[in-house]
């Protein structure tokens, strides 16, 4: 691995958190239009809502992320693939404020017919906006965004059948995801209605969407020739297989309501098929455009590996936070205690493991910038790499300590 290449690993980790997170996200915007009438759907609107509400904004925090570091890293990669794609790109972008919108004028609706508006403005843009970015990766994945300022064609450039089945591929997977993630909550609540509801709803979205993936295969075969045997007999085989096994195991765990799990199965079956997508087509980023021909200077990329790695010490910890109070249910609970009644001894063991994290995480950074800047080798830029993501997580470790300390400290229930 090359220098030139790690920016594409953060693009790629930041696009599987993206499809799981965001695509759950819009997921539930699909369970709320296909909830139907009455006041058993009610629930399942209020419910899907309530679960999304804190976290929908964070979850698009990954694209900018995309974005920001492609545009950096691979400015002629992203100038044609903006230029070429703008069409559902502004689709995309227009459902992201329309769900944004939506979201804010949900709270202040005075009667149930602007609920009503307000819902079904949510759910479509929910459905076009996946569809869209889907139509976008199907694009790039069929080489169909050639190289330069809008020399593709602006609409026969997207609208192949490989574009579509991946921007179904997208829709199905994150309702698959968003029923995981709410019959997980349901059942966090004891809500045993909406937990079988939303159970009986991940196991259909997960049987549809692993019957559109595999009749992309044929739209691989015909589309995209190159990529279908990449997936199938080069590289990508053997996350193809993760993907599809760790799929079949969601099924089952969802089937005997192990959720939990099913959560990260899920989420681990997504991530691999975008890892075997980039292992496939590497090392082309578009036709005749490698990534390292497409990446900026070596001053620029150095810049950008210690901006990531600065943010991720930063941001890695907020998202855990969130998460962790949003799935503890903490933010649901109006009962508060001053950090004074705090355990002793869990406030020591913070203060302790985040010291030695933090000695850990110095020295896993002056590693990785040793030996992604200053060697040539690539030995060194692999142990570079390795000092990398160690260092996201020790400087996580060290963080995260202090912030759930105190989390707990100040929405644990009085004893």
């Amino acid at each position: 691995m090359h220098l030139y290449d790690i920016p594409m690993v953060f693009i790629l980790v930041g696009l599987a958190l993206y499809a799981v997170l965001g695509g759950a996200d819009f997921g539930a915007g699909l369970w709320q239009l296909l909830a139907g009438s009455g006041a058993g759907a009610r629930r399942i609107r209020d419910h899907a809502h309530h679960s999304m509400a804190p976290v929908w904004e964070a979850n698009h925090v990954w694209l900018i992320f995309v974005l920001t570091v492609m545009w950096t890293a691979y400015p002629v990669a992203l100038g044609s693939i903006a230029s070429t794609l703008a069409v559902p790109l502004f689709i995309a972008g227009i459902g992201i404020v329309f769900r944004g919108a939506a979201y804010a004028l949900r709270a202040g609706t005075a009667s149930r017919r602007e609920l009503r508006v307000i819902d079904l403005a949510f759910s479509i843009s929910s459905i076009v906006t996946p569809f869209a970015l889907g139509t976008v990766i199907g694009a790039i994945a069929a080489r169909r965004v050639p190289v330069g300022n809008a020399t593709g064609r602006l609409f026969w450039s997207w609208t192949g059948s490989l574009s579509i089945v991946v921007g179904l591929l997208f829709v199905s997977t994150g309702a698959y995801l968003a029923a995981i993630y709410l019959a997980a909550d349901a059942a966090r609540h004891s809500e045993a209605e909406l937990e079988a509801a939303f159970r009986r709803r991940a196991l259909v979205a997960g049987v549809v969407a692993g019957a559109i993936a595999c009749g992309g295969l044929f739209a691989l075969h015909a589309d995209a020739r190159a990529l279908y045997h990449g997936l199938l007999e080069g590289d990508g085989l053997g996350a193809v297989v993760l993907s599809g096994l760790a799929g079949i195991g969601t099924l089952v765990l969802v089937w005997f309501r192990r959720f939990e799990l099913a959560r990260f199965s899920a989420a681990l079956a997504v991530a691999a098929i975008i890892a075997g997508w980039a292992l496939a087509q590497q090392p082309l980023l578009l036709p005749g455009l490698t990534i390292h021909q497409a990446a900026a200077g070596h001053d620029t990329l150095v810049a950008v590996i210690v901006a990531v790695l600065a943010g991720a010490v930063i941001l890695f910890p907020s998202l855990a936070l969130l998460f962790r109070l949003v799935l503890g249910g903490h933010l649901d609970t109006g009962a508060v205690r001053t950090q004074a009644t705090a355990s002793p001894t869990a406030v020591f063991a913070a203060a302790t493991g985040g010291a030695v994290a933090g000695r850990i995480t110095v020295a896993l950074f002056v590693g990785a910038i040793g030996f992604l800047t200053i060697a040539d080798a690539a030995w060194a830029h692999a142990i570079g790499i390795v000092c990398l993501f160690g260092f996201a997580i020790a400087g996580f470790v060290a963080i995260a300590p202090w912030q759930t300390a105190a989390a707990d400290a100040q929405t644990a229930p009085e004893p």
